[in-house]
């Protein structure tokens, strides 16, 4: 036992299930793929995680909490100086993966119908095997 009690399944669990039914997740193998076709990959993960971790190559860093905002097309704070096609596809990562799967639910629902998150989390990524096909350069100080 991890020391969470076991009973019936909380609703957060079944709202990531939810969300993540309207989302066409990404493998981390796959990740340099959907770049090379002309993702949008999305950081959202704190300074601090950023920092212990390292950072995730070629990737927009955007809070969390201001997300919506610089990526909807429409909004007057919306990121300057990349694409944004509602039809772009990006690439939402968080930590742990419950974040990004909901925030890509809310982009989805704000016009950008190809928005997704990273499956299995920037902690599965910076597993994968770098001859994968991932960028090998991680500044963090995370276990191998």
């Amino acid at each position: 036992m991890d020391g969470y009690d076991e009973g019936p399944p909380a609703a957060i669990d079944r709202l990531l299930e939810e969300c993540r039914r309207g989302l066409d997740r990404v493998r981390p193998e796959d990740l340099p793929a959907a770049v090379a076709a002309g993702a949008l990959v999305v950081d959202t993960r704190p300074v601090e995680q950023r920092e212990r971790d390292g950072e995730l190559p070629g990737a927009v860093v955007v809070d969390r909490n201001v997300l919506e905002s610089r990526l909807d097309p429409g909004c007057a704070h919306r990121l300057r100086g990349i694409d944004h096609d509602p039809e772009r596809r990006v690439v939402v990562v968080c930590n742990e993966g419950y974040s990004s799967s909901l925030a890509a639910h809310t982009l989805q629902r704000l016009g950008l119908a190809n928005a997704t998150d990273l499956a299995g989390r920037f902690q599965a990524w910076l597993h994968v095997d770098p001859r994968e096909g991932l960028p090998a350069a991680r500044s963090g100080t995370a276990p191998a």
